[in-house]
């Protein structure tokens, strides 16, 4: 997906700002927890 496309898509459903997913190699983040992003991202 380009960064144009991504931009359209926020653009077209709010509710993706309010419930961010997060695609990794074998996880899948749905909603924003600090914590668990943090484990995730490796931060």
């Amino acid at each position: 997906m380009s960064e144009d496309e991504q931009y359209s898509l926020l653009a077209s459903d709010g509710m993706i700002v309010k419930r961010p997913i997060l695609i990794g190699d074998g996880f899948v983040l749905v909603g924003f927890k600090e914590t668990d992003w943090k484990a995730a991202l490796g931060i």
